[in-house]
């Protein structure tokens, strides 16, 4: 065939990347030109005479002919169509087919054929990216809202959903500022218009705390920050937000615990001091006692006159002497019998609970925190306050002595001492005080410049009631060490 013309023709038809190829109307290659035998993999004479049905997928063949008929009766004057084509190799390839009646003295189909594989391929992994996308912000638990320069919602992420109790549908379009409280609701927009006109930035790329308001008209505090990009020449603005109602929630369970543990300190201190005066005034009191029993004697025996009424006076004496001995020892034992709420706890729970309000308001210091929790350890019998309270104040000390270091690492872990759970909390700060290491389980030792010296001297009564033990160590790294044992919990009876 020498259409459709001359060489210079043809030459140009050859030299272009798209494939072309003209087909009769009983549906067989009549010319092609090396675009398409490149595509295809054919050379010019293997496809020459086939059928176009040949190379098509099955699937593709009905909606061909279709428009194929409709182009021949005049009906349509082109169409394009995706279809997939195979190669010589037999690989599949996505193209798209463009035709149109040639201008011949044959009635010819001109198709021009494109290869589509590199655009599907750009659309899969778009749409892969979407996908990848769409499954972060179902797993991120912070909220995402992107707003246009007029202040409307143009993307509300799960996360914001169940923050704000809207659904995307109910904001997309509308202005952020109904996710706010007054009077920032009314005033949003002035301040969208002022960083805009000016430039001042308040709140993007710092981030702040303000008020959120939720669907219900219930508002709640949040930690807002806002990044700016420019998107196809349009300024766009995205808000990460993080509910901090937990935050304020376990910032006031930690000030509780804390206020707990200085309870117990202050118990600790007068049973410490029930036992001291109770040690240091018996002695005193039962020498009075002896005395005064020694005069009464005396005087009996040399007849003293009015001694009837001075061995009164002195047995007063004596009996307000051993009254006071028995009120100290009274106070005694009623400091010392505090009753402890005692159940079985996963210690790995309590642990994990603990430090969690322990490490309250600890980000930004840079601290590491890896945790490492022992498996299938026996249940505790223990007052899940009191050992909570041994734990944040070993967490706290952890973060303090790391205040200067270079290198933050906080770790916590748990394991199986044979019969007995062991915790364990380590730090990276300096280590312990030599001058104070063998004195720091007791009262009044401290190294820090505000400490009362009472934490550990508590921590050491909590643990040794429960019937463990509490040690500190230097480790390797040169950091500290502390850690303490409980027994684990008795074998249910039965």
């Amino acid at each position: 065939m020498k259409e459709p013309g001359d060489e210079p023709l043809r030459a140009l038809l050859d030299e272009t990347a798209i494939g072309i190829k003209w087909i009769t109307p009983d549906g067989r290659v009549a010319e092609v030109n090396r675009g398409l035998c490149r595509l295809l993999g054919y050379s010019r004479e293997e496809l020459l005479g086939r059928r176009y049905d040949e190379i098509t997928h099955p699937d593709d063949l009905e909606q061909d002919a279709a428009l194929f008929a409709q182009l021949l009766d005049g009906r349509i004057r082109s169409y394009a169509i995706d279809k997939r084509y195979f190669s010589k190799t037999g690989e599949l390839l996505y193209v798209r087919v463009t035709s149109a009646l040639a201008r011949t003295p044959e009635v010819l189909r001109l198709a021009i054929v494109e290869d589509m594989r590199a655009r599907r391929d750009a659309e899969s992994i778009r749409r892969e990216g979407e996908v990848r996308f769409q499954s972060i912000l179902q797993a991120v638990p912070d909220g995402m809202v992107i707003i246009d320069e007029a202040g409307l919602i143009q993307s509300f992420s799960p996360s914001a959903e169940r923050l704000f109790g809207y659904v995307a549908s109910e904001v997309i379009g509308k202005n952020v500022s109904i996710l706010m409280p007054s009077p920032h609701r009314e005033l949003h927009d002035s301040y969208i218009e002022r960083y805009l006109a000016t430039g001042e930035r308040r709140i993007i790329g710092i981030g702040r705390v303000v008020s959120g308001a939720r669907k219900d008209g219930s508002v709640f505090p949040m930690e807002l920050s806002v990044g700016e990009a420019r998107i196809e020449g349009r300024r766009i603005f995205t808000g990460f937000i993080r509910n901090l109602t937990e935050r304020q929630e376990a910032e006031r369970r930690l000030d509780h615990l804390q206020r707990e543990l200085m309870h117990v300190a202050r118990l600790s201190e007068m049973g410490q001091m029930g036992s001291t005066l109770a040690h240091e005034l018996n002695q005193p009191l039962t020498a009075i006692t002896n005395y005064l029993n020694a005069g009464r004697r005396l005087l009996e025996s040399q007849g003293v006159a009015g001694t009837e009424r001075i061995i009164e006076t002195m047995d007063k004496a004596g009996a307000q002497a051993q009254r006071a001995g028995e009120i100290i020892r009274h106070l005694r034992r009623f400091v010392e019998k505090r009753e402890a709420d005692r159940r079985e706890e996963d210690v790995n729970k309590v642990v994990e609970e603990a430090s969690a309000l322990a490490l309250v308001g600890v980000k930004g210091s840079g601290i590491v925190v890896r945790t490492r929790f022992g498996r299938d350890l026996p249940a505790v019998l223990i007052d899940k306050v009191q050992i909570q309270q041994v734990i944040v104040n070993l967490v706290r000390n952890a973060v303090d002595a790391m205040a200067r270091s270079p290198e933050k690492v906080l770790t916590i872990a748990t394991s199986d001492a044979g019969g007995v759970v062991s915790v364990r909390v380590a730090d990276t700060g300096p280590g312990l005080d030599p001058t104070i290491a063998d004195k720091l389980f007791k009262p009044f030792v401290t190294t820090k410049e505000e400490g009362m010296g009472i934490g550990l001297s508590i921590c050491r009564q909590i643990v040794e009631a429960h019937g463990g033990r509490i040690m500190a160590e230097t480790s390797e790294r040169g950091g500290a060490v502390f850690a303490f044992t409980l027994p684990a919990a008795p074998p249910a009876a039965g």
